[in-house]
C-alpha cells in the first residue's frame, strides 16, 4: 500500500479493510523484537498499539473513531492469533472447522455442518495463517511438501494443504479440542454409551485389556481414546505416539511423542513406526498410538504379544468386523511376507476388544459395538459382541435406540476378576433392552 494513501474506513469496502488488516499487521510484525513473546500480555498489546500508530501516520491512515477499537481488535488477532480464525476458535459450541478456499468455509456447531459466515482475502492470506500455525512447530508446507500435518497450542488437530495438491487454493481442517478434556461422566450424558458400558471399559482398561478403538472420519475416536487413557493408573509408565499431538493424559508418569516430517529436501523423517520401535526401548508399562494407519500396526501386535499389555490405538474403520479386514491390511503394509493365517493369529493373540464408535446421521456420536475376539475357527477370527446400540428408528431428526448388552459373558472374566473387578453377570444379560449396573469397584 503506497504510503502517500489515506483510507478512510467509513467508506471503503469490508474486503479492503480486511487487507488493510493484513498489510498492516505485516508491517507491525517486521518492527517488532525478534525475542518478543508474541502473547496477549499487557506489554505485547501495548507495543503493538504504538508501532500501530506509528504505521498509521506513515501510511496517513484516518480511522473514524467510533471504529478504532474493532479495527485494532482484529488487528490483535492477525499479529497475535490466526485472524478470521480467531473468534471461530474461542466458540465452544463449533468443533470442526473447514476452510475449503478463502471465500468458502464450512464449521461443525452442535453436530451440524453450516456455511460459515467469514472468509479470507485470498489465498496468500490463508497460507499466512497456515504458517503461523506451523511455524512453532518447525514443520514448513510449500510446493514441494505441500501438506502437513499439526495442532494449535490447545491440542487442537489441524491439516492444511496448498497448491499443487490443492487445486483451488489452500485449505485448512481443523478439529478443536476442548481446553477441559471430556471425562466418561460426560460420554454418558452426551447418549455416547451407558453406565454399564463404561463400568466395564473401566475395567477393561485398568485389567490392562489390549483395546483397539475404531470409527469413521469424525466419529470421536480420538475424544473416546483420551478418556479411556484416563483410565490408566497413576504411578504406570505411559509412551504416548501421535502423528500431531493431541492426546491431553493427567497422570504424571507420561512421555509424549510426535512424529517429525522432513524440514527440507533431503532432511529426515521420523515415522509413527520409527517412534514405536524407539518406545520398545523406553520401558513403557502402556503404549497408546494415536492412529494405526500403515506398518507400525505390525509393530504395535508384536508389542502387545510381548508383555506390553494395556496398550491403546485407534484405526478407521465401520464395523468390528472391517477393523480386523484393516488390521491385516495394515500388517501386510510392513513389507513383511507373511500368510494371512498368521496374520490373524497374531491379531487374535494381542488384541482384546474392539471399540467400535459411529456419528450417526442426526450428528450424535455413540459407541455401537464393544466387541471381545475370542479366538479362531481354522482360518475365520471369532467375535462376540458384549455391548451394542441397537438402533430403533427416528423421530424429529433424532436417531432413537438403547445400549444392550449381547447377552454372553466376556472371556476376558476371570483377568477382570484378578484385577479386583466383579462384574455382576446381570450387566450383560438381555433384559428388555436394558443393560444392568452394579457397584464394580475393586475391593
Amino acid at each position: 500500500m503506497p504510503a502517500a494513501q489515506k483510507v478512510d474506513l467509513g467508506a471503503t469496502t469490508i474486503l479492503n479493510l480486511d487487507r488493510l488488516k493484513v498489510w498492516l499487521a505485516e508491517k507491525i510484525e517486521a518492527s517488532l523484537p525478534d525475542k518478543i513473546a508474541l502473547d496477549r500480555s499487557p506489554q505485547t498489546i501495548q507495543l503493538i498499539h504504538e508501532r500501530f500508530k506509528i504505521a498509521r501516520q506513515r501510511a496517513q491512515i484516518q480511522i473514524p473513531p467510533d471504529q478504532q477499537k474493532a479495527f485494532f481488535d482484529d488487528l490483535l488477532d492477525e499479529i497475535l492469533g490466526f485472524g478470521p480464525l480467531e473468534k471461530i476458535l474461542s466458540d465452544n459450541a463449533v468443533t470442526e472447522i473447514m476452510v475449503n478456499r478463502p471465500d468458502l468455509i464450512y464449521i461443525e456447531k452442535s453436530g451440524k455442518i453450516i456455511e460459515a459466515d467469514f472468509r479470507f482475502n485470498d489465498d496468500a492470506h490463508v497460507e499466512r495463517v497456515i504458517n503461523k500455525i506451523i511455524k512453532p512447530l518447525g514443520r514448513v508446507i510449500n510446493q514441494d511438501s505441500p501438506m502437513v500435518d499439526a495442532r494449535l497450542p490447545d491440542g487442537s488437530r489441524v491439516n492444511a494443504m496448498v497448491p499443487p495438491c490443492a487445486i483451488d487454493g489452500p485449505n485448512i481442517t481443523i478439529r478443536k479440542f476442548s481446553s477441559n478434556p471430556f471425562s466418561i461422566q460426560d460420554l454418558i450424558n452426551f447418549g455416547s454409551m451407558n453406565q454399564a458400558m463404561a463400568d466395564f471399559l473401566e475395567a477393561a482398561v485398568v485389567s490392562k485389556l489390549n483395546i483397539v478403538v475404531a470409527g469413521g472420519t469424525g466419529s470421536g475416536k480420538t475424544t473416546l481414546l483420551n478418556v479411556l487413557s484416563g483410565f490408566i493408573p497413576d504411578g504406570e509408565r505411559i509412551i504416548t505416539i501421535e502423528d500431531a499431538a493431541e492426546l491431553s493424559l493427567k497422570q504424571r508418569h507420561v512421555v509424549r511423542m510426535e512424529t517429525k516430517k522432513p524440514s527440507r529436501q533431503g532432511d529426515s523423517e521420523v515415522t509413527i513406526r520409527d517412534l514405536v520401535i524407539n518406545s520398545l526401548r523406553m520401558r513403557p508399562e502402556r503404549i497408546v498410538v494415536g492412529e494405526c494407519r500403515g506398518g507400525e500396526a505390525l509393530d504395535m501386535l508384536q508389542a502387545m504379544n510381548t508383555g506390553h499389555d494395556g496398550s491403546l490405538t485407534t484405526i478407521h474403520a465401520n464395523t468390528p468386523r472391517d477393523t480386523l479386514s484393516r488390521l491385516e491390511t495394515l500388517v501386510l503394509m510392513a513389507g513383511m511376507d507373511l500368510p494371512l493365517p498368521v496374520v490373524r493369529q497374531q491379531i487374535v493373540s494381542a488384541v482384546n476388544l474392539i471399540v467400535q464408535q459411529a456419528r450417526l446421521r442426526d450428528g450424535s456420536r455413540k459407541i455401537t459395538n464393544i466387541t471381545e475376539i475370542t479366538g479362531m475357527e481354522g482360518d475365520m477370527v471369532v467375535m462376540q459382541d458384549l455391548f451394542k446400540f441397537d438402533e430403533s428408528g427416528e423421530a424429529e431428526g433424532k436417531v432413537l435406540g438403547a445400549f444392550v448388552p449381547g447377552g454372553m459373558r466376556p472371556d476376558c472374566e476371570r483377568k477382570l476378576n484378578n484385577h479386583g473387578f466383579k462384574l455382576p453377570p446381570t450387566m450383560f444379560m438381555v433384559n428388555n433392552g436394558r443393560t444392568g449396573t452394579a457397584n464394580h469397584r475393586r475391593r
